[in-house]
């Protein structure tokens, strides 16, 4: 975490005076506070669903450099400095919709594991179809953060995503959405660069 930022120091300041998250595993933590800072939203102490497990094996993914792949340009463009993968936008995805007759968001994951392979860190946060495509492609994810909001499909694909047993980050509510997928990306990748700093130091 960058305590350059004032603000985002006083905000991380707040939020624990209100919250000992100090009891959860540091990756567990890290990403819960980092999406209540996202979305001041204090509901995700329960709602979202953590495994340490796998979102170590999300942070070695991104200590690696493995791609991150998004299901929307709103999730992409949130990403800063780092590549990633989003063919929601290609107009080959909306061909192979058409003919393949699914929505565009699969077939954008369908073009997206022919770009980047097994191993990467695929984060949901628009496309409850996304999550089923991930699910049936057998895309072999380090992690897939899958968090997608909405009141048709949404709880059900995650909770689908929980029982399919991929490395995974979900919540369990309706809510979700991209701000909640990026922050969740956002804290392994601090981390990532955190550990990459102290290996140099």
């Amino acid at each position: 975490m960058n305590h350059a930022d004032p603000v985002e120091a006083e905000s991380y300041r707040v939020l624990r005076s209100r919250l000992d998250l100090s009891t959860l595993p540091p990756l567990t933590r890290a990403v819960t506070e980092r999406v209540i800072y996202a979305t001041a939203d204090f509901d995700y102490v329960t709602d979202l669903v953590c495994d340490e497990a796998a979102l170590a094996a999300g942070l070695a993914a991104l200590r690696r450099g493995a791609p991150a792949v998004t299901d929307a340009v709103t999730v992409a463009s949130g990403i800063d400095g780092y590549p990633v993968i989003c063919k929601a936008a290609d107009s080959l995805a909306a061909r192979l919709a058409r003919t393949a007759n699914i929505t565009v968001s699969a077939a954008a994951v369908r073009l997206a594991f022919s770009a980047s392979g097994p191993g990467a860190v695929w984060l949901v946060g628009c496309a409850p179809a996304a999550l089923a495509e991930i699910m049936a492609r057998e895309v072999e994810p380090a992690l897939v953060i899958g968090v997608p909001a909405g009141f048709v499909g949404a709880a059900d694909a995650k909770d689908a995503l929980r029982r399919s047993g991929l490395p995974a980050l979900t919540n369990v509510s309706e809510k979700g959405g991209p701000p909640v997928a990026v922050a969740a990306f956002e804290a392994l990748l601090g981390m990532a660069r955190d550990l990459e700093e102290e290996a140099h130091a």
